[in-house]
């Protein structure tokens, strides 16, 4: 569609180039100019003085996006999610009769693009989050129930599925080649504000914005985005799926000329992920890093701030086993040039499980190539299970070790270490305290806990204690109490 886009413009320079309401005849040009003098003045000081004509053809009055958009639309959906909600009635009123609680339902409405025939959808995980139901309308007005395969928070993507009976549905091919340039034109296609399908045209604002979000390398456009436009479509001239839209940033939250969407690259992954695994995987490399600024670019020598530089190695993790230390710069992967931590996360969060990826890092004042196999956070030490027993305040507790794969799945800091809460039983003893799942115990006693094992030899240690020492780390902050017993 972008050949038959650039044809039709094209085709202007044997007559005349019509820009909006700016019609050129294509006499006018830099090489019709046959003064020397002119020739020789430097275009920044020249000024060509275009006659702004009427076109005077139907051709010319019928350049339009038509095309592009009916070969689009049709796989652009409505995705519309319920939950039913238990409101909670002030004990005063149930003296009046009406204390009784109440169940209302939410819901909530985003747009969908089909991936697959099948009949495969990706949208926003935002959109569906929380869902107990889901339901698909197509662009016939065709309803559906769907079914969640899986869900990332943190890419804000979700998998659907809906039964076709064997239907082959239109399909938007995913463009995952990074082909979008700033500046090219891009449709938007959704259902902003419930209104129905909608199309809102604009061009490529900036690429790989990443101040938005802690993974994604945005996509920034000026086609209009609003609420109900999430998990729709932005689409090229070629009719492919270069993004997925997901987030307006205005104060009002109304499109203000700044829109965002997903890449088609992390999009064709979390779609190949959900399929193949069940869930979509982001590989990692073991290595915690951070942007590089301007005053640590000069400290280290570079010639400006770029790269991730990296604070944190994880034990025998893949960045470990690949030879990158600490204060090390990763300049670029595959290819694909790293400005900041998240683009440095967006870059692996493409890759396939396993894969080798050949990584530039800046070293004592030199650039490196090493080779790192981008994988799966793995079960390290194996997450162990146990319910704690004895007579302790922990008793009815249910607590494993903490590892990348299972921070993963809870989403805690990877490099976190030790023993957490997974859940708490409504009978044991543990059921008198405020307890809660996630928490991470540190310190028992004042001993560190280091494993589900070691931390029930530690009660062991201290049955029938009638005081107790505890210290926790519930959502990052970091509280020593005491439990009388």
């Amino acid at each position: 569609m972008k050949k038959l886009f650039s044809s039709f413009v094209g085709s202007f320079f044997g007559g005349a180039l019509v820009l909006g309401a700016v019609f050129i005849p294509a006499a006018i040009s830099l090489q019709a100019c046959a003064d020397p003098a002119q020739q020789e003045t430097p275009l920044s000081e020249t000024s060509i003085m275009m006659p702004q004509m009427v076109p005077d053809t139907s051709t010319q009055m019928r350049m339009s996006f038509a095309p592009v958009v009916k070969e689009t639309a049709p796989a652009v959906v409505n995705v519309y999610s319920e939950r039913k909600v238990r409101q909670q009635v002030d004990p005063f009123f149930s003296f009046f009769g009406r204390g009784i609680p109440r169940e209302r339902t939410e819901r909530s409405l985003g747009s969908g693009v089909i991936v697959r025939s099948s009949g495969v959808i990706v949208t926003n995980a935002h959109v569906v989050k929380g869902a107990q139901e889901l339901r698909v309308v197509l662009a016939d007005r065709r309803e559906f129930e769907a079914t969640l395969l899986a869900a990332d928070t943190e890419s804000d993507l979700a998998i659907l599925q809906i039964d076709t009976k064997g239907e082959r549905l239109p399909v938007l091919p995913i463009d995952s080649e990074n082909s979008l340039e700033v500046g090219d034109l891009v449709l938007a296609i959704g259902n902003p504000f419930g209104v129905g399908q909608t199309v809102t045209s604009g061009i490529v604002s900036a690429l790989g914005r990443t101040q938005v979000s802690d993974l994604a390398n945005f996509i920034q456009t000026d086609a209009a985005v609003n609420p109900g436009n999430s998990g729709g479509a932005l689409v090229d001239m070629d009719g492919h799926l270069v993004g997925v839209n997901t987030a307006i940033f205005s104060r009002s939250g109304g499109s203000n000329g700044i829109g965002f969407a997903i890449p088609g690259e992390l999009v064709k992954r979390a779609v190949d992920s959900a399929l193949s695994e069940g869930k979509i995987i982001r590989p990692w490399i073991g290595a915690r890093t951070e942007g590089v600024n301007a005053v640590m670019a000069e400290a280290l020598g570079l010639d400006r701030p770029r790269g991730a530089i990296v604070e944190e190695i994880y034990e025998d993790g893949p960045a470990d086993k690949a030879g990158i230390k600490r204060r090390d710069v990763v300049l670029s992967i595959d290819g694909t040039e790293i400005f900041d931590d998240s683009g440095l996360r967006f870059k692996l969060a493409t890759f396939s499980p396993g894969h080798n990826a050949r990584a530039k890092i800046w070293r004592d004042g030199k650039i490196r190539t090493v080779a790192v196999r981008a994988d799966t956070p793995k079960e390290n030490p194996k997450r162990d299970q146990i319910t704690l027993e004895g007579t302790n305040p922990f008793e009815g507790l249910s607590v494993v070790n903490m590892s990348p794969a299972l921070a993963e799945e809870m989403d805690f800091d990877p490099f976190a270490k030790g023993v957490v809460i997974a859940s708490r039983s409504r009978e044991g003893l543990s059921a008198r305290y405020r307890f809660r799942t996630g928490d991470m115990l540190l310190q028992i006693m004042g001993e560190e806990i280091t494993s589900t094992e070691q931390l029930q030899d530690v009660l062991d240690d201290y049955d029938g204690e009638r005081n107790w020492q505890i210290k926790l780390d519930r959502g990052g902050r970091v509280t020593n109490s005491r439990i009388r017993f």
